[in-house]
């Protein structure tokens, strides 16, 4: 019995650390997304901090989400300012939009909920992007950012299901959404830049 707990041990410890990064790396996230204009740079640092973690086993997750947060604003923080005034430009629209029975509302609905879903495939892929390449260009990011998240409807479903689910599941957790929420989905667009580089 004893022999079965010890051997068990480090397979236990590896699995918790697929939960311990993330929610650590998305805690500094949060705390970095508190100027709401910041949220894409302290996004593209978390992949950052997320991929060292998975290249290299640098466990240092928050520490290196915080020191790269300062590179990504200077990158990216125009990127954000308009990105954050599309988002509340659709929230708006979608508020207007509830509180009106015309018949062609639905379709205006569907229509915010799908540009809303394009942008956040779009924002989660560009974080990736520019957490792999901490050296690039905006420009560069972005390219590599359609592709990963359009370049195929499997990865950009896959993408934003992985938003969706990982703040519903993450719901049994104290603060699960706001750690695990972003943290998830940018791990699984890193995963899959990976394997879509790697792929002749």
């Amino acid at each position: 019995m004893q022999a079965t707990l010890s051997s068990g041990w480090p397979t236990l410890l590896r699995r918790l650390e697929f939960v311990a990064y993330p929610a650590v790396a998305g805690a500094a996230f949060a705390v970095l997304a508190l100027g709401v204009v910041t949220w894409l740079p302290a996004l593209a640092a978390m992949a950052y901090g997320l991929q060292r973690w998975r290249a290299e086993g640098d466990s240092s997750c928050f520490v290196h989400t915080f020191r790269a947060f300062p590179r990504y604003w200077r990158a990216l923080w125009r990127h954000s300012l308009v990105s954050t005034a599309a988002a509340g430009v659709l929230a708006a629209n979608v508020v207007h939009l509830l509180g009106r029975s015309e018949p062609w509302t639905f379709v205006l609905l569907a229509a915010q909920a799908g540009i809303s879903a394009a942008l956040v495939i779009h924002h989660v892929a560009l974080a990736a992007e520019a957490g792999r390449a901490p050296g690039g260009t905006v420009r560069g990011w972005t390219r590599g950012a359609l592709a990963l998240g359009f370049g195929s409807a499997a990865r950009g479903t896959a993408l934003l299901g992985a938003v969706v689910s990982a703040v519903l599941l993450s719901l049994v957790v104290p603060l699960g959404p706001l750690l695990l929420g972003p943290s998830i989905p940018v791990l699984l667009a890193l995963s899959f830049a990976d394997s879509r580089r790697h792929t002749p």
